[in-house]
Formats: structure tokens, sequence, C-alpha cells
């Protein structure tokens, strides 16, 4: 396979924006001969490089650059990653914020591969439709690696849609197929209903310390670690207090466990307008917006569905030992 990811074609169609193209590779060494060079020609460029990929990736990636991975920051996007929700914020805008006023910053990152589950996947395509948005006009070339023999040819189709550019076997060129905002409403279905096991309960203002005192308690219950109880009670905080506010003055929560998560969702009326809300870091003078941000990097998984009709928001914590 010939793979052309030549740093003079990629910063002539772009010079000062944000590129993000998708490559699709079918083997190891096809995953190598397209990503080590983009990593070479951003330290030959004195530019900053981080790679975030799957464990697998990682280590043969870190083998490939020798010495060279000294001057890379390298990511195990298993763990960073694992919620699709924390990505940007927690590992994409983290490193380039990092870098402010440098000509161009490059990343490797590739939030999806074989093995993610079918939970998690809304989620995945979801945040590779959002960084159009959340890195619109910034100095950044984003390469998202695709495994295009293990993933589903649905997860093929769907990056096609999410990424302008597509480096395969035929070279670079436009996608023909891109639509981001196709698919933000496409993935944006309602959630499955909850089991009829389901606890269900209201808060509102006055009742807000009880609702979190319930939730914690059946999250003990059900088995969840002291640290992972801090990081509930944290979430669930901040969605109920996002409901009271925001939702109408009220929120709806259930608790249950399924297979190897606790989840807890909560519902209101409000209608989430922001397509990164909750998935992009923000200052100190944006007070609205930051508890869905938090949320997000203290759960496992961050599910939701808005519409005007209402919001709902479902969260998972892995039980221990599962």
């Amino acid at each position: 396979m010939t793979v052309a990811t030549t740093p003079d074609a990629r910063d002539q169609e772009n010079p000062d924006g944000f590129e993000h193209p998708v490559f699709f590779y079918s083997s190891p060494d096809e995953f190598l001969a397209g990503t080590v060079p983009f990593i070479e020609a951003a330290l030959s460029a004195d530019e900053p490089a981080a790679a975030a990929v799957p464990r697998h990736n990682l280590d043969s990636l870190r083998k490939a650059l020798g010495a060279s991975a000294e001057r890379v920051m390298l990511i195990d996007m298993t763990d960073a990653g694992a919620n699709p929700g924390r990505i940007i914020p927690g590992v994409l805008r983290s490193f380039v914020d990092a870098h402010k006023g440098r000509n161009r910053v490059r990343i490797i990152g590739e939030p999806i591969w074989p093995g993610r589950s079918e939970l998690e996947y809304p989620a995945c395509v979801q945040h590779e439709a959002l960084l159009n948005l959340a890195f619109n006009g910034r100095p950044v070339t984003k390469l998202c690696p695709y495994d295009a023999e293990g993933l589903s040819p649905q997860a093929i189709a769907d990056a096609r849609a999410t990424h302008p550019l597509v480096i395969d076997s035929t070279g670079r060129h436009p996608s023909e197929h891109y639509d981001p905002g196709r698919i933000l409403t496409d993935y944006n279905q309602p959630l499955a209903p909850a089991p009829r096991t389901a606890i269900e309960r209201v808060a509102d203002k006055p009742t807000l310390d009880n609702a979190r005192w319930f939730v914690t308690s059946f999250g003990r219950s059900a088995g969840l670690s002291s640290m992972q109880l801090v990081d509930l009670e944290i979430a669930v905080t901040e969605l109920l207090t996002n409901s009271i506010q925001h939702g109408g003055g009220t929120g709806t929560f259930r608790v249950w466990t399924e297979g190897a998560h606790f989840v807890c969702e909560v519902s209101d009326v409000g209608h989430i307008t922001d397509p990164l809300a909750g998935r992009m870091p923000k200052d100190e003078s944006q007070a609205h917006g930051r508890g869905l941000v938090l949320v997000n990097q203290v759960v496992d998984l961050f599910l939701a569905h808005t519409s005007p009709r209402g919001t709902t928001i479902r969260i998972y914590l892995r039980l221990p030992g599962a």
C-alpha cells in the first residue's frame, strides 16, 4: 500500500486551519507505513507531535520510532479514551492548548478500533464528527487510523462521513461522503428504555442532597469502589444541578445495574443545543457547561439524547472485577 502523507501536500491544502484525514490500513505494517512518516515529518519541522492509539498499536509505534519516541507524547487510547466523551477535552485539547503559538501541532488519534463495544460506538462516531467543529481554524493536523480489515462496514462508511480527507490504497483525496452534520443527527437517537428493575425518583433543589445520597447508596450496594463512589457523587450532583438550573427545575433519575456496569440516567425537559456541550474545556468565565465536561472525566461512558422535547443523559461506571 502506498500512503500519501507528505507534509508539503498536506500543508498546501490547509496551511492555517484544521486538517482531519482518515487513514485506512489493513495490516500492522500498513499502520506503521502511514503513521511513522507522519510523526517523523512533525519532528523534522520541530512541531509538537502526539499519538493516542490503542495499546497494541502504541507498542509497535514506539518500537518503530526508536529513540525518536522520546520526543513524542504517546498515549494509550484504550485507557485515556475509554469514554469517548473525554478525548477532546482530556487528550486532544490539553495537548494542543499546551502548544499554543506553534505553527502547527500534529496528532495521531485512533478512537475506534476492533473491540470497541456496540454500546460505546455512537459516542465514538459523534466524537469524530465533532472534531471538525472543536478544532475549526486551529493549526492542527489530526490523522485518524482505521483498521479497514477489523472494523465493520458501517464504521468505515461513518469514517468517510466524519473526515473531509481520505488516505487509502488509492492515495489521498477528498471524501465524497463527508457530512458530519448528518452523523450527529443520525446518532442522536433515543436511548434504549431503562429496564423495569430500574429505580426511579425525581429531584429538585430542596431534595438534591437526598437524591445524591440515594444514588451513591445504590452504587455502594452494587459494589462500586470508594473512589468510584466519589466520582458517582460528582457526576450525579452535576447532572441533577444542570437539570434543576436549565431543565425545568427538576430532574428524573433512574439507577440500575446492567451486565458489568452500574448505570444512572437523568432526564429533564431541557434541550442541549450546543453539540460540543460536555466535550470542550471551559474557562472560568464560562460556568455553564463545565459540569458536563467534569462528568465526562469521571465516568466510564457518557451517552445522551437531546431534542426540543427533553434530554436524557446516561452514565456508566464499570463494576470492580467485571
